[in-house]
């Protein structure tokens, strides 16, 4: 099997980029110090985003490379979607011990352009670099409407909590197959009044308290009716982390009439109400132990 290191940098760029599809608002893409796009026209608010996957820490050498590139790509996509965006154009990083098999970093690349292009979002540059720990790094700009544009700081008191599908499960491989809630946003961004929207990447755990801290509020959980996958408990849907659901707050006289909506649109989806926002001073602490994820905590 041949090395990234036996074949060299300009060759594996080659091999990584020769067929990769493009947007018609990308004037040069791959190939020149700098990607040229168009800006986003009036109306619309630009986004940027970066996000890595590291070997050891995101995936597992053993992990089928399509599966790491997908996920590279989708938790980018993932937060996109959390603002009620559309994705556009991605820079890709790659840093690669010398070591590393051509064919393995041709499979990471299929499953990249396998998101990328079912979300119509183009590839237009990046960086190749060897070093210890194999890292990809997925930098994403998207735009948005300015009249749709999804923040986590503006839930209310009163506000419901709804989730989208069901948590829990990272463990058993769901980080790597999970798909974007970018169908689901945009239609949430048309069809519901959004007081706030984030994903769920660290866990419900942590990102609940998050959107609570940065709207001035806090939250009363109703713990039984948290969605979990099937194997998982509540706690682990509390917890595991890597869900990629979308975390919303939107009037509580509205939540039920949405839910009605979102089953008739979305009847493989669940969109569940699992508690409310609350005063400061007001909120519950749930029973679960679990705090979600921090890659900075200590073991």
């Amino acid at each position: 099997m041949s090395t990234v290191s036996a074949i060299g940098e300009n060759r594996l760029v080659q091999l990584l980029t020769e067929k990769l599809a493009q947007r018609e608002d990308v004037v040069k893409g791959v190939g020149d110090d700098c990607a040229v796009v168009l800006p986003a026209p009036r109306g619309w608010l630009q986004l940027l985003k970066t996000d890595c996957v590291v070997e050891g820490v995101h995936f597992l050498r053993e992990h089928a490379p399509e599966q790491v590139g997908w996920k590279a790509m989708a938790r980018a996509v993932s937060d996109i979607a959390s603002m009620a965006g559309e994705p556009q154009h991605a820079l890709v990083t790659l840093v690669l011990p010398p070591d590393t098999e051509v064919i393995w970093v041709e499979r990471l690349y299929e499953g990249l352009q396998r998101c990328a292009n079912l979300f119509d979002v183009a590839l237009v540059g990046g960086e190749t670099s060897s070093g210890s720990q194999l890292v990809i790094s997925v930098s994403l700009a998207g735009r948005v409407k300015t009249t749709r544009c999804a923040r986590r700081d503006g839930a209310r008191e009163g506000d419901a909590i709804m989730v989208t599908g069901r948590l829990g499960g990272s463990q058993a491989g769901h980080h790597l197959t999970f798909i974007p809630r970018l169908t689901e946003a945009e239609w949430l961004a048309e069809n519901a009044r959004i007081h706030a929207m984030m994903d769920i990447s660290d866990g419900l755990a942590k990102d609940l308290p998050r959107m609570a801290a940065a709207s001035g509020v806090e939250f009363v959980i109703e713990e039984h009716a948290i969605p979990a996958h099937v194997g998982c408990t509540r706690e682990q849907a509390w917890s595991d982390g890597e869900d990629y659901e979308l975390l919303i707050a939107v009037p509580l006289r509205a939540a039920r009439r949405l839910e009605s909506s979102w089953s008739r649109k979305f009847p493989e989806t669940p969109l569940t109400s699992i508690g409310r926002f609350v005063p400061v001073g007001h909120g519950v602490k749930p029973s679960f132990p679990g705090q979600g994820w921090d890659h900075f905590e200590k073991a």
